[in-house]
């Protein structure tokens, strides 16, 4: 049985843009936004930063009409509002991304997760084994990655105190992350508004601040999440690879090749870090290769 929580949709959604009902839910103490479409085996998408629901609005609108199509916001992202003390750690967000399995008693999921969303999902992934059957990562990673200039001089840079300013004062993250992930289509004005008003206020930004620190500091959860990944290396595993992506690099794609042994690889030509949103059609033509019958 859902526990559903009341809470409304705030009016400057769009209903064609985001054309599907919203849900809410209580989750230790947040309200929680989801999205579930559709019907027929159970896609759990998971965004990252600085990102929501509202990102996977095309591959769902495609996708429903043959699956069950399920996309959350956590707490501080989109529509979801945290509890007080929340901290948008993504170790807090894998224990809420856990509990909501565990509320909705999803069985036999295919986990869909994009940069952080993956990382998170496959901790949750880890902690309910045979609820997750398969898996779907598209530019995101598994492990610490302290030591790696690539990683280290983005998070110094944007995880330290004139990033985290220029985030909570500019909505920094949402005006140049989401531009600059988007490589073969500029995102519209109506969708780039779709982003910032989730996080019109400063305090509100603090959700997408933290997570560039945390490319470092969470080097325990990464580590914890790296060790489990021997215990799910055997689900088949579809690879949705942007490669302009500026953040993620072939290494870490070639990497997620070598742990996952059952894997399927689609290089996305000329798409950036939001693959999903930059090439929704090619997105969708993967998922449904790799899941058509043999």
């Amino acid at each position: 049985m859902t526990d559903t929580t009341k809470s409304v949709r705030p009016a400057w959604v769009d209903d064609d843009l985001f054309p599907f009902e919203s849900r809410f839910v209580d989750i230790d103490g947040h309200t929680v936004h989801y999205i579930d479409e559709g019907s027929g085996p159970t896609l759990l998408f998971l965004h990252g930063n600085p990102t929501w629901s509202f990102l996977w609005r095309d591959v769902i609108r495609a996708l429903r009409d043959d699956f069950r199509c399920i996309a959350l916001d956590y707490p501080g992202f989109g529509l979801s509002m945290p509890k007080p003390g929340y901290r948008y750690l993504p170790e807090e967000h894998a224990d809420v991304v856990t509990a909501f399995v565990d509320t909705l008693d999803l069985k036999g999921v295919t986990l869909v997760g994009q940069d952080w969303g993956g990382l998170i999902g496959l901790a949750a992934a880890q902690r309910r084994p045979g609820i997750f059957d398969r898996l779907v990562l598209a530019n995101t990673w598994a492990w610490p990655v302290n030591g790696v200039f690539h990683f280290e001089y983005f998070s110094r840079l944007f995880g330290g105190p004139p990033g985290r300013f220029l985030a909570r004062r500019l909505n920094f993250v949402v005006n140049i992350f989401v531009p600059l992930g988007h490589r073969r289509r500029k995102p519209t004005a109506a969708e780039m508004n779709h982003y910032r008003r989730p996080m019109d206020t400063p305090e509100r930004r603090r959700a997408s601040a933290v997570f560039p620190r945390r490319v470092l500091a969470s080097r325990a959860f990464f580590a914890e999440v790296e060790t489990g990944l021997a215990d799910i290396a055997h689900l088949p595993t579809l690879i949705v690879w942007g490669d302009k992506d500026i953040a993620f690099r072939p290494q870490e794609r070639e990497r997620l090749e070598a742990t996952f042994a059952d894997h399927k690889t689609v290089i996305v030509k000329g798409a950036g870090t939001y693959v999903e949103s930059d090439a929704p059609e090619e997105f969708v033509a993967a998922i449904r290769d790799w899941t058509a019958p043999a």
